[in-house]
């Protein structure tokens, strides 16, 4: 009967120290693959935009307008009304 539980506790360290073992070794490659399939994912919400692009044709000192604003644009009076409050205790 005593052999019986220190066999299964030897199993059970014998298991968990090799999960911590293997978790070592791979965690590294699994977060990397999910940083890039989280970096795709975005990519492809914001429409593959690269800001990075423009930034490489500017150089240091210049300032680019992307483009002039709408004269059809809401004025931020139509956004709604701001209303201030006092916490009470």
């Amino acid at each position: 009967m005593l052999a019986g539980v220190l066999k299964t506790i030897f199993w059970i360290l014998i298991i968990y120290y090799g999960f911590k073992f293997l978790a070592r070794l791979f965690a590294p490659f699994l977060i990397k693959k999910a940083a890039e399939t989280m970096q795709k994912k975005a990519s492809q919400q914001f429409g593959g935009q690269n800001k990075q692009s423009n930034k490489a044709d500017v150089r240091e000192g210049e300032t680019i307008i992307d483009k002039k604003p709408s004269q059809t644009q809401q004025s931020k009076n139509s956004v709604g009304e701001y209303v201030d409050f006092e916490e009470i205790e």
